[in-house]
């Protein structure tokens, strides 16, 4: 027998390549546009945009047996209105729940029955709209989310298992073709339902996670850090992957708008450095509701009046910083904590993260968030569009 060594190697060279295009593969780029913000650039600008999840739907209204109206974002009527804006093979979504958004999530996942009927609702919307499948934002299930100080974690801990089940619910009704993602927590302390048990069985049945890499600091934290660095950042992803994600279909987080906390200028004057020094007191103890020396805005809000020239200041004075790796500012005049991604601070997080975890996408929140500029946008497509250029190169 004669061995054609011309077509053996033909045929082993055809095969690595397909392994390492698939290993090299360009990035998923996700972007939220929602309903407070549905404002897009030019579609020229948008060829690199991969996924557009619209946000949001009220999870509550899954739990309606004879709903039949699907409302979409802003004045948008139909997916089609929206599909315009984009390139052809962008993928639209729709993005079930939000920050606060607990009780229906709780109600469709209490039995077997209403996550049936839940999943079966899903479904009929996904149809009835034409979109291409659903981004889950049960955001924190076990416990943790906005109810945390009125309702305990306690009694939220059998939503970790019927996390999972959800899931598969929604999987068996949607099938194999449609897109389930889920938006899931960025802080260690948030990921109470996300374990070495559950994160394996959610896997199975999401198609990638938009892991929440921003939100970092926020009013339940005692001293300042940054918001969406790139050390955080790493914690976050590290966590989902030590628990058994698998880093292809892990999206990174992206802010698109400002956070501020009140300081203890006392505290924060003696420091070397601003960062870890002790905010005021941020939300109520008892109700954990907000205290008024916390916020943010987009970069498509006006800038409040009582912020403008502290915030001026934020941009004219703020620094990167090397370690953490982020922008941030602190106030001295009004003893304000600044804490933003700016366009640099993007184009340094992208490769940090990608190249080292070589994670499947980047995700932000959100689209619309960034006009008129879209300043940030432009940087974050940049940097997808430099890492997709560098994996073709590979080859």
């Amino acid at each position: 027998m004669r061995t054609n060594w011309s077509l053996l190697l033909t045929f082993l060279s055809a095969g690595f390549l397909t392994a390492h295009v698939a290993a090299v593969r360009p990035l998923r780029c996700v972007m939220y546009l929602t309903g407070q913000h549905p404002v897009t650039p030019k579609i020229d600008q948008l060829r690199h945009v991969t996924h557009v999840i619209l946000a949001f739907m009220g999870s509550s209204i899954f739990n309606e047996p004879a709903r039949s109206e699907w409302p979409l974002i802003g004045d948008y009527t139909d997916v089609n209105q929206i599909r315009a804006l984009f390139s052809p093979e962008t993928k639209i979504m729709v993005a079930i729940g939000g920050w606060g958004d607990t009780y229906g999530f709780s109600a469709a996942a209490l039995s077997e029955q209403s996550r049936k009927n839940f999943a079966d609702n899903v479904a009929r919307m996904v149809i009835a709209t034409g979109v291409d499948g659903v981004d889950v934002d049960w955001e924190y299930p076990g416990g943790n989310g906005e109810d945390y100080k009125t309702v305990p974690n306690k009694a939220k801990e059998w939503e970790i298992g019927a996390y999972p089940l959800l899931l598969a619910e929604l999987r068996q009704a949607l099938g194999s073709k449609k897109i389930i993602s889920a938006a899931v927590p960025g802080l260690p302390r948030d990921m109470i339902a996300f374990n070495s048990q559950t994160v394996p069985r959610i896997m199975r049945h999401v198609d990638f996670l938009n892991v929440m890499t921003y939100d970092l600091m926020n009013r339940r934290d005692t001293v300042t850090r940054h918001h969406t660095g790139i050390v955080n950042s790493l914690e976050a992803i590290d966590a989902y992957v030590s628990a058994g994600a698998t880093p292809q279909m892990l999206n990174l987080g992206f802010a698109f708008y400002v956070k501020w906390f009140k300081t203890s200028h006392d505290a924060c004057s003696k420091k070397t450095s601003p960062l870890g020094c002790p905010t005021l007191l941020l939300e109520d103890p008892k109700t954990g509701a907000d205290l008024g020396r916390a916020g943010g805005f987009s970069w498509h809000d006006a800038v409040p009046a009582e912020l403008g020239e502290s915030f001026k200041r934020a941009l004219d004075d703020g620094t990167y910083d090397d370690k953490g790796g982020g922008y941030f500012c602190w106030d001295e005049q009004e003893d304000l904590f600044w804490t933003f991604e700016t366009a640099d601070a993007i184009s340094r997080k992208v490769p940090a993260i990608m190249d080292n975890r070589r994670l499947g996408g980047v995700f932000a929140w959100g689209l619309g968030e960034d006009a008129p500029v879209f300043e940030h946008f432009k940087a974050l497509i940049d940097a997808v569009a430099l890492h997709n250029g560098d994996a073709m190169e590979e080859l």
